[in-house]
Parts: structure tokens; sequence; C-alpha cells
């Protein structure tokens, strides 16, 4: 079957959408863009479905080199039957098709491969068919005899690594042993004995058990990661009669054969010195890759609902970027995000100048009229917030948040923050940065590496490259999900729309601030390097407020803007209508003229046509409006004023596999567990969520939440 083929089987779509997406992607289209405006030949798949197609078709075409250079490595060495040639053509994973190869496998230099070079094959191949003779076993290994080999026993010996190699090697054995270690096999992990786990990190797998086809992702990756730190010792148990059964069903000995203990002896030493460390290698990677790909998928869905947090506009905010010794940095920035003040306080040890920060941060308050402040949660910030709680009791009006302070150091020593604050100290930028965030979470926290949002789950553990693929397919899907205004945008944020890229976006941010706004879309061609084809990937999700066409101000593609203009004709409206007159409207054309009818007059595709609709009727609307806003406080609590039973409000910090961390409003963000979410409930980083206080132990810093009523 060709690649569309197989990967419409796998996802259980049709072969033409797949072959649609193939074909798209291969002319140098976007995932967002074939998501967005290619609906139509797509069948309306999603970006994850497209993401799925092109990883897919990357990893198929990834098997396919591989077999070629396979079929011309053993073709090479005169050993490619047409019988093999087939075995290999019709293989659908790597890992069967490298069992295939492993026969054939160059090699370093081994036991058998030494055995071979004395001449040993022949009786190698005697004791694999069981000859039946009368001859005993030292006298078929007599003709074999020679200064290497002075004795039957030492040719014996020679001759049992071959087949012990040869049954390791054999494709059907490691297929059946490997499956069966997957199934049944058991993970065994234990203390070294003078191992130093000071805080008992690993102390749940000191000396655990996990049946292999049980084990979650967490637990795989702490236990490799216990490992690596040569606290744990961990080793794959497979049943005898797993891997003996196994090579039974390819060669048994005959009780008739004078070689029959010679191939007993050959089984037992290549399942201990070949077979299963290689198939614990396998069920380990595999085990590990698993692992990973989950990490990393759970690292991106937090990333997303992050960076999918609504803004919280129209604020003058105070951010504060907390520390002890070194104080607290504070920045004031205005609604647009343009750094009125900066300062900063000293209010705990070992300065201790509580009340003079009080009235420092009282005198910003009043002189630039602060509506809302943000703490980073990092490093002192429960002290400075009880500060800011002990301010906002005099304070009308005045409200307080804690905000994510994750890669805030990181981009304060960056490139992009000394072009865009040249005359603020390094230290201070972090508190600029916290300020914005809340503003607007996407665009200050696309300035960061994504890396170092820190919402996952052993994510320095995975792979580092796919977990950085990944995490810029979610920038870029949120980005351009959201639309990005072209005459406000920062080089970063522009960076992750379709078709963009750095160097374009530096380039439109050049030309904006040398020949001022872009009056339309159409102007973006002016724009040196963006030419047709990245202008019909980018065009869509850039948005211009204000412009020439009110059209560019929405989601709808200028390709398409002689059908939402036929459209607003027929619903007697202009381009300019207020909102209500064209709800109204709209809604009625569509009452009188249902959409498919519409389609087929308009000659416009059905999905083109439903998306056109919805942005003529909410023109320009930011996806992000519509979710709950951010957890705002005015007081403090501490551990101490906990108790089981109460409810409160609280924000979701972190998602991992056993549960999500809550900020409640204490100094300890608090665990509900899985076992405490309801199976209908699915919680994302930032959800303003209620939560029932089922535990408080003060002395573990550990606080254990509920759901309310269960």
């Amino acid at each position: 079957m060709n690649h569309a083929t197989l990967i419409a089987d796998a996802l259980k779509i049709r072969a033409t959408q797949a072959t649609a997406v193939l074909d798209l992607l291969a002319a140098g289209n976007t995932i967002p863009f074939i998501a967005r405006y290619r609906k139509e030949a797509t069948g309306s798949l999603d970006e994850e479905q497209i993401r799925q197609i092109n990883d897919m078709a990357a990893r198929l075409q990834a098997l396919d080199e591989r077999r070629q250079t396979i079929l011309a490595t053993i073709a090479a060495q005169g050993k490619l039957t047409p019988e093999l040639q087939q075995q290999i053509e019709a293989v659908a994973t790597l890992t069967e098709l490298e069992d295939l190869y492993q026969p054939y496998k160059p090699k370093r230099k081994t036991r058998a491969s030494v055995a071979r070079a004395q001449g040993l094959e022949p009786l190698a191949q005697l004791i694999w068919q069981q000859i039946r003779t009368r001859e005993t076993a030292i006298d078929l290994a007599a003709p074999f005899l020679s200064t290497e080999l002075p004795d039957a026993a030492t040719a014996l010996v020679g001759a049992r690594d071959i087949v012990a190699e040869m049954l390791s090697d054999h494709a059907v054995i490691r297929q059946r042993v490997r499956e069966k270690a997957r199934q049944q096999g058991t993970l065994r992990a234990r203390k070294i004995a003078d191992a130093i786990d000071e805080r008992q990190v690993y102390a749940l797998y000191y000396e655990a058990d996990f049946r292999v086809d049980r084990l979650k992702p967490h637990q795989i990756l702490a236990i490799n990661r216990g490992e690596a730190e040569k606290v744990l010792r961990v080793h794959l148990d497979v049943d005898e009669k797993d891997w003996l059964l196994a090579m039974r069903s390819v060669v048994r000995p005959d009780p008739r054969s004078p070689l029959a203990e010679q191939l007993q002896m050959a089984m037992a030493d290549s399942a201990q010195r070949l077979l299963l460390p290689a198939i614990e290698r396998d069920i380990r990677r595999a085990l590990t890759e698993q692992a990973e790909a989950h990490a990393i998928a759970v690292f991106g869905e937090n990333l997303r609902n992050l960076l999918i947090q609504p803004p919280l506009a129209g604020h003058t905010v105070l951010g504060i970027d907390p520390g002890y010794r070194t104080g607290c940095k504070v920045a004031i920035v205005d609604p647009t995000g343009k750094v009125l003040d900066t300062g900063t306080i000293y209010p705990h040890p070992p300065q201790n100048r509580w009340q003079e920060a009080l009235m420092q941060l009282a005198a910003w308050v009043s002189r630039y009229q602060v509506t809302l402040i943000a703490i980073g949660n990092g490093t002192a910030s429960r002290e400075t917030e009880q500060l800011v709680a002990e301010l906002t009791r005099t304070q009308d009006g005045v409200h307080y948040l804690m905000a994510n302070e994750a890669g805030a150091s990181v981009y304060s020593a960056s490139k992009l923050a000394k072009e865009e604050l040249p005359h603020l100290d390094v230290t201070l930028r972090g508190a600029v940065s916290i300020a914005r965030r809340v503003q607007d979470p996407l665009a200050e926290l696309v300035k960061i590496e994504p890396k170092a949002i820190g919402v996952g789950l052993y994510q320095h553990d995975v792979n580092q490259k796919q977990l950085a693929e990944t995490l810029v397919g979610v920038v870029e899907s949120v980005v351009n999900h959201v639309g990005v205004d072209v005459n406000t945008a920062s080089p970063a944020l522009l960076t992750y729309v379709s078709g963009i890229g750095p160097k374009l976006a530096e380039k439109i941010v050049a030309q904006r601030e040398q020949h001022g706004r872009f009056p339309n879309r159409q102007s973006l061609l002016s724009v040196s390097g963006l030419g047709s084809k990245a202008f019909e990937q980018c065009a869509g999700f850039l948005r211009i407020r204000d412009g020439d066409n009110p059209l560019d101000a929405s989601a709808i593609h200028p390709e398409s803007y002689a059908v939402a203009t036929a459209v607003l004709q027929l619903a007697q409206l202009s381009p300019t209508a207020p909102l209500p007159q064209r709800q109204a409207a709209l809604t009625a054309l569509q009452q009188k003229h249902p959409l498919p009818e519409l389609a087929a007059r308009l000659h416009v595709g059905l999905p083109t046509l439903t998306d056109i609709f919805a942005q003529l009727i909410r023109p320009g609307r930011d996806p992000r409006a519509e979710l709950p806003p951010p957890l705002l406080r005015s007081d403090v609590l501490s551990m101490e004023d906990l108790r089981p039973g109460m409810r409160l409000n609280g924000t979701v910090r972190n998602v991992v596999d056993f549960g999500a961390f809550v900020d409640i409003g204490v100094k300890q963000d608090g665990l509900l567990h899985r076992s405490h979410i309801p199976h209908h409930v699915r919680l994302g980083v930032g959800d303003v969520i209620e939560v029932a206080v089922l535990s408080v132990e003060p002395e573990r810093n550990r606080i254990g939440l509920g759901w309310p009523d269960g």
C-alpha cells in the first residue's frame, strides 16, 4: 500500500483526505493554513489530524529509506533471495525490518565470528539441523580440529557460539520473545546498596516490580532518571518458558541426535548472553519512547492552555519579580505594555524594610493609577504576596494575582529583551515580562523559548529535539488560532505566523517602523522577501484594524473577499454595518437561503462559507475572550488558615499524570490527585476551579485537595 492508504487506515480517515494533505504539504503549505483555509480539500481535518499525517508520512519515508539501505547491503553480500526481499518489502514497522536484517548486519568481532573464521560453520549447521547418526558429538567435531582447535570440546564450544548467535538473530524468535516480554515481562528496580538518595526521591522504586504492560509513563521516566543518577539498578525479567518456547518453535532438540545436548546448551547461552539483553534494550527503548511521547504531549497541552489564557486588557499593571537579598524588582506598565517606571524594594530579609516597601508600592499605585499587581510565583513569592495583600486592603479597586514567572529570567538576558528594553538593567526586565504576560500572555510568552516555560513533567529527560518541535508547533498553532495584529505585533509573535518565520518577521517590523502602519493586507506584498506564496500562507492570520478594508480585521482570507462581499450584498449590508444590524441581517439571510444553497449559488465550498458567515457575524473575534478570566485576589491565606472541608477557588498551575497542582492562595500549591478528578472533567493549565481541602500537612508542605461534592 502507498503512504496515503497506510496513513488513512491508521487514522481512520479516507485515503483521499490523506492524499490531499500530503499533496498540500508537498506544495509548501503550512499546517495552520491547510487546517483553516483548505477544508474542502481535506474534508475539514483539524490541525492535530494534519500533524499526525505529516508525522506518519515522515516515519514512513524514513522506513522506506532504511528498507532500501538494508536491501542494498544484503544484495552486496550476495544473500538477497526473492523470498527475503519479499519479506523485507512487506514489513510495516522499523522493528520488524531490523529483525529481518539482524542476521546480515555487519558486526564487530564476536565469539561467533571468531568461530566462523575457524571454519566451524558446518559443525554449527549440524547442531542446528539435529542430525541423526550413530556417531557421537566428539566424533562429529573431529574433522574440525586444528592447531587453533586442539580438541573436540573447544570445537563444540565454538560451534555453539555460532548457533547461539543464529538463535538470537532469528527474526521469528526475537519477535515472539519481544511480544511475550511486552505482555508478561517484569521490570525490576532495586536501590544500589551504597547509592546516595538524600531526599529519597526514588524511594518508591527501591524495591519495585512492575508488569511491563502496566507501567505508567511517569514511572518509566522516574526509573530511567534513578538509573541514570546511579541510585537504581534496573532489570527486565522474562520467564524461561517464554524464550524457550519461542526458540523451540524454530528449532527443537532431537533426543535421537547426538547433538541434542549441544543445542540445549546453545539455547541457554543465547538467551542469557545475547537474546534477553537485546530484548531488554528493545523493550526499554520502546517504553522510553512511549513515555517521552506522552510527557511531550502533556507539556504541549499545558503550554497550549497557558498561551490561550485570556488577556487582561485595559489594566495598568505593577509587576513584581520577588527576591530576598537582592530585593523585589518592580515595573509598572500601561495598558499598551509601555514601561512607565521601575524600581526595587527590600521588604524581606536581610534588609526587612517592610513599611518602606509598602509606602513605595502605595506611591506607585497612586501615581500611575495601577489597577492590578502581578507577582511572580518564584522565590519569596508568598512573602511578597503578604506584602501586596496588606497594600490592597487599603487600596480600593486594586487586585493582585500570582503570575507564572517561568522563563522570565531567560527572556531578561535574551537579545530580544536587550532590543526591547535597552535602558533597563537585566534584573528589571523580568518584572516587565511578568507584568506584560498578565496583559497578554500569548504576546509575551512567545518571546521565550518554549522549553523554558516549565509546565511539564521530566522535561529535561525527554528527547529534546522532539520536545522543541512539538512546543514550537503548539505556539504556532495558538498564534494562528488567535490571529496577530500586524501593526502592533513584536517580531517574536510574527515569527510564529504561518509562512513568515524570523527573517521575514524582522523585515515586516522594520518596514512598519520606517513607513508607518500597513493600511491593508495587500500592502504586505511591498515587504522585501514576502512573495505571493508567503502572502497566501500568512494573510488570513494577520489582522489590520481600522484599515482601508474592514475585512482585513477578520480571519477571512483575501482569496475569499469576493464571496464575503457577495454575502454582504445579499444581506443588504455594508462592510461597516454595526454588529446588531449585521447579526440580524445575516441570520435572516441564512433562514431564507440555507448555507448549502448559498454555497452552490456562490460557487464556494460549504466549510469556507460557514467560516465566512461566522467571521461576518463576529468580525475579528478573539477566541480567548470566551474563556474565564484569571483569578484575581485581594487577600492572602496561610497554610495555618486551612482546614479540611474548606472550599476555595484556585488556579491550575500544572497538569501531570497523577493529577493537577492548584494554587489556592497559600505558599504551597495543593495536589488534586487524579483519583479525585471526575472522569468527565479535563483540566488545563490556567483553569480556575473550586476545590475542597482534604488534608493539610504543614511539616511536609503538603496540601491534599479534592473535588467539591465528591
